[in-house]
């Protein structure tokens, strides 16, 4: 996906965030989702399929990436 234009992106944080510019922002794409850093916004971007995004955040909901002991 490389060339992606997305200066049109509706960025999101999540509504989890405190405010305080520690997290991510996520663009929804055409078949695609976008993920930056919101400290800096102009910095690169990582791009992920639908099907790889959703399946991070099943896991995520899941526990899959909680540190164990």
């Amino acid at each position: 996906m490389t060339g992606l234009d997305l200066t049109q992106a509706t960025w999101r944080t999540s509504r989890r965030s405190s405010g305080n510019g520690n997290c991510v922002e996520v663009a929804i794409l055409d078949g695609a989702v976008a993920v930056r850093d919101t400290k800096d916004r102009p910095g690169p971007v990582l791009v992920f399929g639908t099907a790889g995004w959703n399946a991070f955040v099943t896991g995520a909901g899941e526990g899959s990436f909680t540190p164990s002991d």
